[in-house]
């Protein structure tokens, strides 16, 4: 049985959505892990939600890299396990070094909440796997520093290992900045670690699986890093 977790931090408002995905669609064993939990065993899988930890205070992500079961979570990560970090979630693995670059402000200045259109460009992560080239997964965004940046030499390094997962495009899946809603650079959605292990990415997966919500799109990128799980246990 697969095992997954959702850590807490204060401020956090999409805990419950990833509990409510990971649950309802896909596994009964998910847990939330309060954010001063020093015990991560057991968990196949750690979710770092969105929101507004610790209110956003100094930068995003930036106080909540100190909470304790961050250690737990970067030992997890260098045991190879996966880690997906969602918009704050995303934040807080580069505040914590889990993965390289930073979060700028929105290009707009202004908070940006609406669907937008990802497209898949790395299949070798667990994430990815299950995904298609040149499909278009519609997914919202809700972010007020969503902006990616990483120097150029960075992104050298980034697009030579592979490590850029998700660009935004339109709904045919040209990527272009014409459909770039917050500046980031390369129209980088999300990256992973060189090892594969770790994804980092602005738009929301479970908020969008279930049609209610306008889209299950979504769903794909959980089924896929099931699906890897699953593998991974069989081995």
């Amino acid at each position: 049985m697969i095992k997954f977790g959702v850590v807490m931090f204060p401020g956090s408002n999409c805990d419950h959505d990833c509990f409510y995905a990971v649950q309802q669609f896909f596994s009964d064993q998910v847990d939330f892990i309060w954010h001063k939990s020093t015990d991560v065993h057991g968990y196949d899988c750690i979710v770092l939600p969105g929101g507004f930890s610790y209110g956003d205070y100094l930068r995003t992500g930036a106080i909540a890299r100190f909470s304790p079961v961050m250690s737990e979570v970067k030992k997890f990560a260098s045991a190879g396990k996966p880690v997906i970090g969602i918009c704050n979630g995303f934040q807080i693995l580069l505040e914590s070094g889990l993965l390289p670059g930073a979060m700028l402000r929105n290009t707009s200045l202004r908070f940006i909440c609406k669907y937008v259109h990802i497209k898949p460009v790395n299949f070798s992560t667990p994430f990815s796997k299950g995904l298609k080239k040149n499909e278009a997964i519609h997914i919202p965004v809700a972010h007020g520093e969503g902006n990616y940046y990483i120097d150029d030499e960075g992104l050298k390094k980034l697009q030579k290992n592979n490590q850029i997962v998700f660009q935004y495009c339109n709904e045919r899946g040209i990527v272009s900045d014409d459909f770039n809603p917050n500046g980031s650079v390369a129209n980088i959605a999300g990256i992973c670690n060189e090892a594969g292990n770790v994804l980092g990415m602005m738009p929301h997966p479970e908020r969008c699986c279930d049609p209610m919500l306008g889209s299950s799109d979504g769903k794909r990128i959980f089924e896929s890093l099931l699906q890897s799980l699953n593998q991974r246990q069989t081995v």
